[in-house]
Protein backbone atom coordinates (compact mmCIF):
# COMPACT_ATOMS: atom_id res chain seq x y z
CA UNK A 1 0.00 0.00 0.00
CA UNK A 2 1.32 3.40 -1.20
CA UNK A 3 2.40 5.10 2.11
CA UNK A 4 0.62 8.97 2.49
CA UNK A 5 2.56 11.96 3.77
CA UNK A 6 0.93 15.72 4.67
CA UNK A 7 3.76 18.32 3.71
CA UNK A 8 3.23 21.56 4.86
CA UNK A 9 5.37 24.33 3.07
CA UNK A 10 5.93 22.46 0.23
CA UNK A 11 6.06 25.48 -2.20
CA UNK A 12 9.14 26.75 -0.24
CA UNK A 13 12.66 25.64 -1.46
CA UNK A 14 12.99 22.21 0.25
CA UNK A 15 9.19 21.51 -0.20
CA UNK A 16 9.67 22.01 -4.16
CA UNK A 17 11.82 18.66 -4.15
CA UNK A 18 9.01 16.92 -2.11
CA UNK A 19 6.97 15.51 -4.97
CA UNK A 20 10.44 14.41 -7.02
CA UNK A 21 12.00 12.38 -3.95
CA UNK A 22 8.78 11.51 -2.92
CA UNK A 23 7.13 10.11 -6.15
CA UNK A 24 5.85 6.48 -4.89
CA UNK A 25 4.07 8.29 -2.01
CA UNK A 26 0.47 9.86 -1.94
CA UNK A 27 1.18 13.04 -1.35
CA UNK A 28 -1.07 16.21 0.40
CA UNK A 29 0.79 19.42 -0.64
CA UNK A 30 0.06 22.24 1.37
CA UNK A 31 1.53 25.79 1.69
CA UNK A 32 0.22 29.60 1.72
CA UNK A 33 0.72 29.62 -2.49
CA UNK A 34 -1.55 29.11 -5.04
CA UNK A 35 0.83 25.86 -5.91
CA UNK A 36 -0.91 24.24 -3.47
CA UNK A 37 -3.56 23.18 -0.99
CA UNK A 38 -3.83 26.14 0.87
CA UNK A 39 -2.63 25.98 4.47
CA UNK A 40 -2.16 28.51 7.00
CA UNK A 41 -0.46 26.63 10.14
CA UNK A 42 -0.90 29.29 12.40
CA UNK A 43 -4.91 27.90 12.09
CA UNK A 44 -5.11 25.45 14.53
CA UNK A 45 -8.50 24.20 13.27
CA UNK A 46 -7.71 24.18 9.54
CA UNK A 47 -4.44 22.23 10.40
CA UNK A 48 -6.45 19.37 12.25
CA UNK A 49 -9.28 19.45 9.64
CA UNK A 50 -6.92 18.79 6.89
CA UNK A 51 -4.64 16.46 9.16
CA UNK A 52 -8.26 14.17 9.42
CA UNK A 53 -9.72 14.82 6.04
CA UNK A 54 -5.99 13.45 4.56
CA UNK A 55 -5.17 10.64 7.15
CA UNK A 56 -1.65 11.06 6.37
CA UNK A 57 0.82 8.54 7.80
CA UNK A 58 3.71 10.85 8.27
CA UNK A 59 3.39 14.57 8.73
CA UNK A 60 6.77 16.46 7.23
CA UNK A 61 6.82 19.94 8.62
CA UNK A 62 8.40 22.29 6.46
CA UNK A 63 6.20 25.44 6.82
CA UNK A 64 8.28 28.25 8.93
CA UNK A 65 9.15 31.80 8.83
CA UNK A 66 12.74 31.79 7.35
CA UNK A 67 13.71 35.70 6.90
CA UNK A 68 16.16 35.89 9.69
CA UNK A 69 16.33 39.56 9.68
CA UNK A 70 12.46 39.78 9.68
CA UNK A 71 12.48 37.40 12.40
CA UNK A 72 14.69 39.20 14.58
CA UNK A 73 12.56 42.84 13.78
CA UNK A 74 9.26 41.12 14.18
CA UNK A 75 9.33 38.39 17.37
CA UNK A 76 6.03 38.04 17.15
CA UNK A 77 5.26 36.52 13.59
CA UNK A 78 8.34 34.63 14.08
CA UNK A 79 7.03 32.82 17.12
CA UNK A 80 3.57 32.76 15.96
CA UNK A 81 4.89 30.61 12.84
CA UNK A 82 7.68 29.06 13.81
CA UNK A 83 6.78 27.72 17.49
CA UNK A 84 2.88 28.22 17.71
CA UNK A 85 2.61 27.24 14.44
CA UNK A 86 4.62 23.80 14.88
CA UNK A 87 2.49 23.27 17.58
CA UNK A 88 -0.42 22.77 16.03
CA UNK A 89 0.76 20.69 13.90
CA UNK A 90 2.15 18.55 16.69
CA UNK A 91 -1.18 18.64 18.50
CA UNK A 92 -3.11 17.55 14.98
CA UNK A 93 -0.11 14.27 15.15
CA UNK A 94 -0.68 13.97 18.48
CA UNK A 95 -4.46 13.70 18.06
CA UNK A 96 -4.28 11.50 14.73
CA UNK A 97 -1.22 9.63 16.05
CA UNK A 98 0.70 9.87 13.19
CA UNK A 99 5.00 10.34 12.98
CA UNK A 100 6.03 14.42 12.61
CA UNK A 101 9.02 15.35 11.04
CA UNK A 102 10.34 18.86 12.07
CA UNK A 103 13.24 20.47 9.74
CA UNK A 104 14.76 23.02 12.02
CA UNK A 105 18.27 24.85 11.56
CA UNK A 106 21.76 24.88 12.84
CA UNK A 107 21.46 28.26 13.98
CA UNK A 108 20.16 26.90 17.00
CA UNK A 109 23.91 26.92 18.31
CA UNK A 110 25.65 29.94 20.09
CA UNK A 111 28.30 29.45 17.18
CA UNK A 112 31.56 29.83 18.81
CA UNK A 113 32.42 26.44 18.74
CA UNK A 114 35.83 25.82 17.12
CA UNK A 115 34.74 22.09 16.10
CA UNK A 116 31.37 21.18 14.09
CA UNK A 117 28.00 21.13 16.65
CA UNK A 118 26.90 17.72 17.44
CA UNK A 119 23.04 16.61 18.73
CA UNK A 120 24.81 15.98 21.91
CA UNK A 121 25.79 19.51 22.14
CA UNK A 122 23.85 22.31 24.45
CA UNK A 123 21.53 24.24 21.67
CA UNK A 124 22.25 28.27 22.65
CA UNK A 125 20.29 30.70 20.13
CA UNK A 126 22.08 33.73 19.37
CA UNK A 127 19.08 35.17 17.52
CA UNK A 128 15.44 35.11 17.61
CA UNK A 129 14.77 33.14 14.31
CA UNK A 130 16.60 30.74 16.32
CA UNK A 131 14.80 30.75 19.27
CA UNK A 132 11.83 30.78 17.64
CA UNK A 133 13.04 27.27 15.64
CA UNK A 134 14.31 25.64 19.01
CA UNK A 135 10.66 26.29 20.53
CA UNK A 136 9.75 24.44 17.77
CA UNK A 137 11.72 21.26 19.35
CA UNK A 138 10.51 21.38 22.28
CA UNK A 139 7.22 21.89 21.61
CA UNK A 140 7.73 19.16 19.18
CA UNK A 141 9.75 17.00 21.87
CA UNK A 142 7.11 17.70 24.65
CA UNK A 143 4.08 16.57 22.71
CA UNK A 144 5.05 13.35 21.06
CA UNK A 145 6.27 10.33 21.37
CA UNK A 146 7.05 9.73 17.55
CA UNK A 147 9.09 12.07 16.05
CA UNK A 148 12.07 13.25 14.04
CA UNK A 149 13.59 16.79 14.20
CA UNK A 150 16.03 16.98 11.72
CA UNK A 151 18.51 20.17 11.90
CA UNK A 152 19.74 21.41 8.42
CA UNK A 153 22.57 23.54 7.43
CA UNK A 154 22.84 26.39 4.84
CA UNK A 155 20.16 25.51 2.79
CA UNK A 156 21.02 25.31 -1.03
CA UNK A 157 18.50 24.76 -4.12
CA UNK A 158 15.23 25.61 -5.21
CA UNK A 159 16.32 26.16 -9.22
CA UNK A 160 14.61 29.44 -10.60
CA UNK A 161 13.35 30.63 -7.52
CA UNK A 162 16.48 30.53 -5.73
CA UNK A 163 16.77 33.67 -3.53
CA UNK A 164 19.51 32.59 -1.18
CA UNK A 165 23.07 32.91 -1.49
CA UNK A 166 24.31 30.41 -4.19
CA UNK A 167 21.40 31.81 -6.37
CA UNK A 168 22.53 35.60 -5.61
CA UNK A 169 26.46 34.38 -6.75
CA UNK A 170 25.47 32.49 -9.68
CA UNK A 171 23.01 35.14 -11.14
CA UNK A 172 25.81 37.73 -10.48
CA UNK A 173 28.30 35.87 -12.56
CA UNK A 174 25.99 35.06 -15.01
CA UNK A 175 25.08 39.15 -15.71
CA UNK A 176 28.63 40.13 -15.87
CA UNK A 177 30.17 40.99 -13.04
CA UNK A 178 33.91 40.33 -12.76
CA UNK A 179 34.51 41.15 -9.21
CA UNK A 180 32.45 39.79 -5.60
CA UNK A 181 33.27 41.09 -2.53
CA UNK A 182 32.31 37.73 -0.22
CA UNK A 183 32.06 37.04 3.49
CA UNK A 184 35.15 35.20 4.97
CA UNK A 185 34.65 34.96 9.10
CA UNK A 186 31.55 32.94 9.38
CA UNK A 187 31.53 28.98 8.03
CA UNK A 188 28.52 26.64 8.15
CA UNK A 189 27.18 23.83 6.38
CA UNK A 190 25.93 23.48 3.02
CA UNK A 191 22.84 21.48 2.68
CA UNK A 192 21.78 20.87 -0.95
CA UNK A 193 17.19 20.46 0.04
CA UNK A 194 17.07 17.21 -2.42
CA UNK A 195 19.52 15.19 -0.47
CA UNK A 196 17.81 16.33 2.66
CA UNK A 197 15.04 15.56 1.34
CA UNK A 198 16.66 11.81 0.79
CA UNK A 199 17.88 11.49 3.86
CA UNK A 200 14.69 12.09 5.33
CA UNK A 201 13.27 9.25 3.42
CA UNK A 202 16.11 6.72 4.45
CA UNK A 203 15.39 8.01 8.33
CA UNK A 204 11.79 7.85 8.18
CA UNK A 205 12.02 4.22 6.68
CA UNK A 206 13.94 3.03 9.99
CA UNK A 207 11.90 3.48 13.01
CA UNK A 208 14.53 5.16 14.77
CA UNK A 209 13.09 8.22 16.48
CA UNK A 210 14.68 11.50 17.82
CA UNK A 211 16.69 14.41 16.64
CA UNK A 212 19.57 14.00 14.15
CA UNK A 213 21.92 16.65 11.98
CA UNK A 214 21.70 16.27 8.43
CA UNK A 215 23.94 18.64 6.35
CA UNK A 216 26.48 17.79 3.27
CA UNK A 217 29.31 16.84 4.57
CA UNK A 218 32.33 19.27 5.79
CA UNK A 219 32.19 22.86 6.03
CA UNK A 220 32.70 25.91 4.39
CA UNK A 221 32.64 30.18 4.55
CA UNK A 222 30.55 31.75 2.16
CA UNK A 223 34.03 33.26 0.44
CA UNK A 224 34.90 29.62 0.53
CA UNK A 225 31.78 28.43 -1.67
CA UNK A 226 31.89 31.29 -3.83
CA UNK A 227 34.95 29.92 -5.10
CA UNK A 228 33.67 27.03 -6.01
CA UNK A 229 31.25 28.53 -7.70
CA UNK A 230 33.40 30.03 -9.83
CA UNK A 231 35.72 26.51 -10.33
CA UNK A 232 31.68 25.17 -10.83
CA UNK A 233 31.40 27.23 -14.21
CA UNK A 234 34.85 27.48 -15.07
CA UNK A 235 35.02 31.43 -14.96
CA UNK A 236 38.80 32.07 -14.44
CA UNK A 237 37.49 35.62 -15.46
CA UNK A 238 35.98 36.21 -12.12
CA UNK A 239 38.16 37.68 -8.74
CA UNK A 240 36.31 36.79 -5.65
CA UNK A 241 37.36 39.02 -2.99
CA UNK A 242 37.51 37.63 1.33
CA UNK A 243 35.69 40.35 3.21
CA UNK A 244 34.43 41.02 6.80
CA UNK A 245 31.09 40.50 7.85
CA UNK A 246 31.15 43.73 9.55
CA UNK A 247 30.81 44.90 6.59
CA UNK A 248 27.45 43.81 6.01
CA UNK A 249 25.64 45.28 9.08
CA UNK A 250 22.41 42.83 9.82
CA UNK A 251 19.62 43.15 12.04
CA UNK A 252 20.22 39.91 13.45
CA UNK A 253 23.11 38.72 14.87
CA UNK A 254 24.56 35.46 13.39
CA UNK A 255 27.27 33.16 15.18
CA UNK A 256 30.79 32.47 14.06
CA UNK A 257 29.70 28.50 12.99
CA UNK A 258 26.50 27.09 11.57
CA UNK A 259 28.71 23.99 11.34
CA UNK A 260 27.14 20.40 11.85
CA UNK A 261 28.39 16.77 11.88
CA UNK A 262 25.81 14.38 11.55
CA UNK A 263 27.57 12.12 14.17
CA UNK A 264 23.79 9.94 15.05
CA UNK A 265 23.66 9.31 11.47
CA UNK A 266 27.67 8.38 11.21
CA UNK A 267 27.07 5.81 14.37
CA UNK A 268 23.98 4.13 13.19
CA UNK A 269 26.20 3.50 9.43
CA UNK A 270 23.11 5.55 8.38
CA UNK A 271 24.87 9.25 7.01
CA UNK A 272 24.78 8.87 3.31
CA UNK A 273 24.88 12.63 2.75
CA UNK A 274 27.34 13.62 -0.16
CA UNK A 275 30.44 16.25 0.92
CA UNK A 276 29.21 19.79 0.06
CA UNK A 277 31.30 20.18 -2.94
CA UNK A 278 29.77 17.58 -4.36
CA UNK A 279 26.24 18.04 -3.92
CA UNK A 280 26.90 21.90 -4.73
CA UNK A 281 27.94 20.73 -8.09
CA UNK A 282 25.25 18.97 -8.87
CA UNK A 283 22.89 21.34 -7.87
CA UNK A 284 24.46 24.28 -9.54
CA UNK A 285 25.07 21.97 -13.07
CA UNK A 286 21.67 19.81 -12.84
CA UNK A 287 18.76 22.38 -11.42
CA UNK A 288 20.20 25.35 -11.19
CA UNK A 289 21.98 26.05 -14.19
CA UNK A 290 19.44 24.82 -16.75
CA UNK A 291 16.63 26.68 -14.81
CA UNK A 292 18.68 29.92 -15.80
CA UNK A 293 19.98 29.57 -18.91
CA UNK A 294 16.89 31.52 -21.10
CA UNK A 295 16.57 33.95 -18.20
CA UNK A 296 16.88 37.61 -19.13
CA UNK A 297 20.16 39.18 -18.54
CA UNK A 298 19.70 41.75 -15.89
CA UNK A 299 21.20 45.00 -16.74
Amino acid sequence: MTARMLVTGAAGMVGSYVSAVFKDWDLTLTDMSDECIHLDIRDPGAVMRLTAESRPDFVLHLAAATDVDRCQQEPDWAFHVNSIGTQNVALACQFHSIPLIYVSTAAVFPGDKPEPYTEFDFPQPSNLYAHSKLAGEQIVSTLLQRYYIVRAGWMIGGGERDKKFVGKIVRMILDGKKELSVVNDKVGSPTYAKDLLGGIKSLIATGYFGLYHMVNRGSASRYEIALALKDILQRKDIEIRPISSASFPLPAPRGHSESLRNLKLELLGMDKMAPWPEALREYVLSDLMPALKDRPQSQ
